[in-house]
């Protein structure tokens, strides 16, 4: 099975834009921290990130899922595709991170069920 978009990650101020999102949009708030909130937008999550020098305000991002992140890991290493991060464990589930050609950065996950 192919990778599918789960995730945009947006980089914000986290106070101000959590309340945007929910307060002003109405999107529904499934999880908040001070460091990692997601909405409900339909069959996507939207997730707020804060802001840093390496990630400013206004930059997004996409995250991809795929089933078994290990093994997408060494199929895709092995086609050289380029990866800044490896699959890792944080917060109870397998993320990695890739870069495509043009140098933009892909968030991967699989479901915290493996």
């Amino acid at each position: 099975m192919p990778p599918r978009l789960t995730t945009v990650i947006l980089f914000v101020n986290m106070e101000e834009s959590v309340g945007f999102m929910h307060g002003t949009l109405g999107l529904e708030l499934k999880y908040q921290s001070p460091y990692w909130s997601e909405f409900v937008a339909g069959g996507i999550t939207l997730a707020l990130h804060p802001a840093s020098e390496k990630n400013p305000a206004g930059k997004v991002e996409i995250g991809l899922g795929v089933e078994d992140l290990q093994s997408f890991y060494s199929k895709m290493s092995a086609k050289g595709v380029v990866f800044t991060q490896s699959p890792t464990k944080e917060g109870g589930s397998l993320l990695g991170r890739l870069v495509t050609p043009d140098g933009t950065e892909i968030s991967l996950s699989e479901p915290p069920s493996r």
